[in-house]
């Protein structure tokens, strides 16, 4: 048994080392601060307010606080209370910014069409009174008097329904889901519906141009990883000299490029491949055009990553024990790009999802993405809650494709 053997100044020096390891750890905590409280700043912080502004409601809660309080047991089929009407006069009256009636006007226009003109009417209508009614029926019988659509149930319906402040209504109706008068969540009606539609476009034209960059990335990124290194890093430059020019420029040539009197229309017809110039511009095909021009580094960087960890003696090797040239590539190194494959669809996809200005500016009105209709409702309709329901369902399809991109980065996810 071996007895223990003491250290002079053990102690001493242990607390040293302690006191070493937090002067590190603190060292290297001021280093990432700046980096983190940008973070929390500019990222965390405005996407917290984006989810919370999803499900916030607070336009006909804070405009209609009496109202929403007569409204309590109303069971939404029958004729509202007569107190209704006093409390809604009431509530409309001791609105003082018209902005604010502008903006409860709009969120119960979104569920009751017509409903717009009805609220701005009576609170013109209501500023204007000398004196209010004397009880809950004259109130009744003055707002019939003045408007005769307040004795329409869907108008009562639709304030009842917003008098709670969050709401699930902006994220059901993402997905093209609502919620029923008693509650019950059903689907829109097929006429109605579009968010579905608009989405698997999304997702459709992603794919497709995550296809092409994949189609046309993969020789060139094999071509370059059998190159000396010189030679290789020269072309390399040439792939990134896109991120050097910006976006608009690019679509702007694009426009000149793909236009009926544009150059690509211009030379199939010089050379006899076209009789008259092809629809290229305003439509799907220009989309994806731009937008594979565009994200096509993205492809090439991960696959030639990849192939450069290939070594080249595996490939001579198959041919040399009798394989054909093109089976020995797909049996052998094929399979051990696999991982680049995924990684560059992955990333491509994952950018393709959020386009906004390429579709916008090339496309048609049948080929926008979800990011268009996102700004639509942030800029023309100013609907925010609408606009930070479309853009956190965009989060989510971006966070489970990112952390499926992970799971192939780390080599977690064998395609072979």
């Amino acid at each position: 048994m071996t007895a223990a053997v003491a250290i002079p100044g053990g102690a001493d020096l242990a607390r040293q080392l302690r006191r070493a390891q937090r002067r590190q750890q603190w060292r290297a905590a001021a280093l990432t601060a700046p980096l983190l409280l940008f973070l929390l700043v500019f990222f965390l912080v405005p996407l917290g307010s984006l989810l919370v502004r999803a499900v916030e409601n607070p336009e006909v809660a804070d405009a209609l606080p009496a109202t929403a309080r007569a409204l309590a047991d109303w069971d939404g089929n029958t004729a509202p209370p007569a107190a209704a009407y006093a409390a809604i006069a009431a509530d409309l009256g001791a609105i003082t910014e018209t902005a604010r009636a502008g903006a409860l006007a709009r969120r119960l226009n979104s569920e009751a069409p017509g409903a717009r003109s009805l609220i701005m009417g009576t609170y013109r209508a209501v500023r204007d009174w000398t004196a209010p009614p004397g009880d809950a029926d004259q109130a009744r019988q003055a707002l019939l008097e003045l408007d005769a659509r307040w004795e329409e149930l869907p108008y009562w319906q639709a304030i009842a329904k917003n008098t709670q402040r969050w709401t699930p209504d902006y994220l059901l109706a993402s997905v093209d889901l609502r919620r029923s008068v008693d509650g019950a969540i059903e689907r829109i009606p097929a006429d109605e519906a579009v968010f579905s539609q608009i989405l698997w476009r999304t997702f459709e034209i992603s794919a497709v141009v995550t296809l092409v960059a994949l189609l046309m990335a993969y020789p060139l990124a094999y071509w370059l990883s059998t190159l000396p290194e010189r030679r290789a890093n020269l072309l390399l430059i040439l792939v990134l000299l896109p991120f050097w020019t910006s976006v608009l420029v690019r679509i702007a040539a694009w426009i000149v490029l793909l236009q009926n009197n544009g150059l690509i229309n211009h030379w199939l017809q010089t050379i006899g491949l076209t009789n008259g110039p092809l629809p290229l511009l305003f439509n799907r095909t220009g989309v994806i055009i731009a937008m594979v021009h565009i994200l096509l580094p993205f492809m090439i960087l991960p696959l030639y990553s990849v192939m450069k960890t290939v070594p080249p003696n595996y490939l001579r090797a198959a041919v040399s024990l009798g394989s054909h040239p093109l089976a020995a590539f797909v049996r052998v190194v094929l399979p051990q790009t696999y991982p680049g494959i995924a990684a560059g669809s992955l990333l491509v996809f994952i950018t393709s999802i959020g386009y906004y200005v390429t579709p916008a500016l090339l496309g048609g009105a049948s080929d926008q993405m979800l990011s268009y209709y996102i700004a639509q409702y942030t800029n023309v309709e100013v609907n925010w809650g609408m606009a930070c329901a479309l853009g956190a369902v965009l989060l989510s399809a971006t966070l489970v494709l990112f952390v499926f991109y992970r799971r192939v980065s780390r080599g977690g996810l064998s395609l072979g």
